[in-house]
């Protein structure tokens, strides 16, 4: 009975179209593409390279006083052009040491020492020539050559923060989930060279893709879970446990790996009085464990891989006094389940994912330490989001301290969109209220803005639901089938690598077969209100014309609901492509017998600062 047309009205043009458009850029990355480690088309250049290294890992954790005795043995090879003379690590731990400067705040009483460096050997030689500053330790070397590798040995202990949970911490009386625990070399990349941002707590992390063999030691009658593959179950948990492991690892239904019964009976552990862990994993951004003497394991597994049949184990681990993550096991398998087949319609990378009971919402390589909520909704939302970082950052090597949108923003359009595939009633608008009532202030900066400067409520939005929006925008304009084949050019170009923004510009811009930067500039490189207003409605020999104006510079999809005095009502959508050739005001033509009696514009996912100029009742 009716079709919707739209009409662009010629009202303020803004000079060029899409396709000249130039996105600034800063010299450090035009440098990358005459250095030849980086194209213009987004690909890695024929002299892309990265650093790496393998490391051997021996932990003893006491869970009674948090000290934490490590050895850590590093093979660091450099692939870059450069000779190296000083080598930058990262002792993430020193964020509770008295003194390190933080954007976090901590108890007085979750202050000590930071981490004791007791022995280090490079080459087989003792080294003293380093200096710790806050989180940061770099060490003089001699020169390493383009191609050639340095070892260190380092001994090293500290304590573990009790309270001030930070990512890290003691959970419980019986559980802890311990990160960051190692000393660890810094990236050394293609842009920047060393990575010297301190670790202030705000910020989130940026490192290499490295393999790693762990032992992790801790008193009889507790389990680990970790980052990578278990090489001795049978060593460290009894018979029964190692079973229904395997059971679960092979079957799609949920196991009750560990039970109350279980832990009642000690046939949990080995029955000794310390029980070494040992895990391997290759090609991953970190290393983090966690550990228990009281929580509950449920575990299933599904094939992500339909070609290949490849399964992925999901695990919940949690103390059995938080109902809300009885369920955790299936918003998790969903999720994992959601991700290889629909959005991003990618095989889940790992062969297992574990959801541990702990004091944060925070992502870790095949690990998530999630606090128990109160309701339903935030249980799945939690739970897809932070799983949903398996693929960005860490499967990806995104430099999240200098752009924390690359990530976050992929993990809250994760959020939006799987939420409701495993509960339909969902309508997830995590962030969009901050994002329209901020927009224009004081803390509104481009998303471009480094994360490290990001001031106020700008700290969450421009790594949050701006990004996020921007490309929920971007998938409806090109829709689902072209935006997969564009997020499909970015994952296999830069899968266990390190790219930048302009690295996925171009790759979506290439792999779309669209210039986006009119798109790209406006929401990445500008600031500025998001605010839409509808101007008139005006009957026409045909219908209804409806007068829709942008008034900021960002382009927003227009979604209006249109009432008829029959008491009908119809919706109208139209994406960002309106707005393609810099003009302030469309007009939506409606044709149509009926009588119109009011318009209302927006949805969900629209963040319109002023809404009282949405609704126009018509005449």
């Amino acid at each position: 009975m009716k079709f919707v047309k739209i009409v662009i009205a010629l009202i303020i043009l803004c000079g060029s179209v899409s396709a000249q458009t130039q996105l600034p850029i800063e010299p450090v990355f035009k440098n990358t593409y005459t250095k030849g480690t980086r194209n213009e088309d987004g690909k890695p250049g024929k002299k892309y390279w990265q650093n790496s290294a393998n490391y051997n890992l021996k932990v003893d954790f006491n869970p009674v006083n948090r000290l934490l005795k490590g050895k850590v043995e590093v093979v660091y090879t450099n692939h870059s052009p450069d000779t190296l003379k000083e080598i930058w690590f990262k002792l993430y731990p020193n964020l509770y040491k008295k003194g390190t400067p933080r954007k976090a705040k901590f108890a007085e009483s979750d202050l000590g020492e930071g981490v004791s460096i007791n022995k280090m050997v490079s080459n087989g030689k003792s080294i003293s020539d380093f200096k710790i500053d806050g989180t940061n330790m770099t060490v003089n070397v001699p020169a390493v050559l383009p191609g050639k590798t340095i070892t260190f040995s380092i001994d090293y202990n500290y304590t573990l923060n009790k309270g001030s949970h930070m990512r890290t911490g003691q959970v419980d009386e019986g559980s802890h989930f311990v990160a960051y625990f190692f000393p660890r070399v810094a990236v050394y990349d293609d842009v920047d060279g060393w990575n010297k941002f301190p670790y202030t707590g705000a910020e989130e992390f940026y490192n290499d893709f490295d393999n790693f063999n762990a032992e992790v030691t801790v008193p009889g009658g507790y389990g680990v879970w970790a980052t990578g593959d278990l090489k001795n179950a049978s060593s460290v948990f009894q018979k029964d446990i190692v079973a229904k492991m395997l059971t679960a690892e092979k079957n799609d239904g949920i196991v009750d790996v560990i039970t109350e019964k279980d832990l009642t009976d000690k046939k949990v552990t080995q029955p000794n009085d310390f029980n070494t862990f040992k895990f391997e994993a290759k090609n991953v951004t970190d290393f983090v464990f966690a550990l228990s003497d009281h929580y509950l394991w449920k575990s299933s597994s599904l094939i992500v891989d339909p070609n290949t049949k490849r399964r992925t184990r999901v695990d919940a681990v949690f103390n059995p006094k938080h109902k809300d993550y009885y369920e955790v096991i299936d918003f998790a398998r969903k999720t994992v389940e959601s991700m290889s087949y629909t959005f991003p319609k990618w095989p889940f990378p790992y062969n297992h994912e574990t959801i541990f009971d702990g004091l944060d919402q925070m992502e870790y390589p095949m690990m998530v330490n999630d606090n128990p909520v109160d309701n339903r909704v935030d249980a799945i939302t939690l739970t897809d989001h932070e799983i949903f970082h398996t693929m960005f950052p860490f499967y990806m090597g995104i430099n999240e301290t200098k752009y924390g949108w690359m990530d976050e923003g992929w993990a809250t359009i994760g959020e939006w969109l799987i939420s409701p595939m495993i509960d339909s009633t969902i309508v997830d608008e995590y962030g969009i209220q901050p994002t329209a009532s901020s927009s224009g202030g004081k803390d509104d900066t481009p998303i471009m803005t480094l994360t490290p400067d990001l001031k106020g409520s700008g700290s969450f939005t421009n790594s949050y639901p701006k990004p996020g929006l921007a490309y929920l925008f971007v998938k409806d304009y090109l829709g689902d089938e072209l935006f997969t084949k564009a997020l499909h050019n970015y994952i296999k170009n830069w899968n266990g690598k390190h790219p930048m923004p302009y690295d996925f510009f171009n790759c979506i811009n290439e792999g779309s077969g669209k210039n986006l930067n009119w798109f790209w500039k406006a929401w990445f490189f500008e600031g500025g209100v998001t605010d839409m207003a509808i101007k008139a409605v005006e009957k026409t020999a045909t219908g209804y014309t409806i007068t829709v104006e942008n008034k900021s510079i960002k382009p927003l999809p227009i979604d209006l609901t249109l009432t008829y005095s029959d008491g009908t009502i119809e919706k109208n959508h139209n994406t960002i492509g309106v707005w393609e050739k810099g003009d302030k005001q469309v007009f939506v033509e409606i044709k149509t017998t009926k009588k119109l009696t009011k318009v209302v514009m927006g949805s969900a996912h629209i963040p319109d600062k002023v809404k009282s100029d949405n609704n126009f009742s018509v005449n």
